[in-house]
Parts: C-alpha cells; sequence; structure tokens
C-alpha cells in the first residue's frame, strides 16, 4: 500500500522544498514533478511532491489522518 501526506510549503530553494506535515514535522522534499508556491500545499510521497493541493482539502486530509492515528492509540 503507499500513501501520500499532505505537507505545507515553507521555503523553496531551486527543486527542493522545505515542508511542514504538522506537529512539528519538518522535512525536505523535491518539488521538481509540480509548480508550487511558499504557502500551498502539496502531496508528498517517497520524497517528491506529487500534487498541488488546496488548502481546505489538505487541512481535510490531515484531519481525517489525525483522527485515524487518535484512535489507534
Amino acid at each position: 500500500m503507499c500513501l501520500a501526506i499532505p505537507a505545507k510549503v515553507m521555503n523553496l530553494n531551486g527543486d527542493k522544498a522545505h515542508v511542514d506535515f504538522g506537529q512539528g514535522v519538518l522535512r525536505d522534499v523535491n518539488v521538481s514533478l509540480v509548480n508550487v508556491k511558499v504557502g500551498q500545499y502539496v502531496l508528498v510521497h517517497a520524497g517528491y511532491a506529487i500534487q498541488v493541493l488546496e488548502e481546505e482539502d489538505a487541512l481535510e486530509t490531515l484531519s481525517l489522518w489525525k483522527d485515524i492515528l487518535a484512535a489507534g492509540e
């Protein structure tokens, strides 16, 4: 099973972006596959941003993940 997680782009440096997955989880990802700006959300899979998301969709998905993880505790 593959999954991708939404993250907010905090800054850009060429084909790399520093993204925020929430709850203090920050990572660098490759954004060469998408046209993204700082402040937008991307869907990240295996270290690559594969799609730009609308903020509303990204926040809804993050909320669902939070609920799923909380149910497993």
